[in-house]
């Protein structure tokens, strides 16, 4: 689930290991180039902390976001996670 929070969308991730991470992570990224939208995320060894918002916006939530957390969403049905 996301979590709508200052203007952003929210979501961290945990998985089993850092490979796992850094895969789910790729995969994010060839879709945001794709969509031309981009997170601001974190991953410190097996969590993956995302952030999104329209910085062309005024920072605020937009389609753009829910369309790349729908994207997002999609692809962690591939990997074993759990929320935090």
């Amino acid at each position: 689930m996301w979590i709508e929070l200052e203007k952003s969308l929210r979501k961290s991730i945990k998985f089993k290991d850092f490979k796992t991470a850094w895969a789910f992570m790729s995969e994010v990224a060839l879709v945001s180039e794709q969509i031309n939208h981009h997170p601001t995320w974190e991953n410190s060894y097996n969590t993956v902390k995302i952030e999104l918002q329209t910085h062309d916006a005024a920072n605020i939530v937009t389609q753009k976001d829910k369309l790349l957390a729908s994207e997002i969403d999609q692809i962690l049905t591939k990997y074993p996670h759990e929320l935090i």
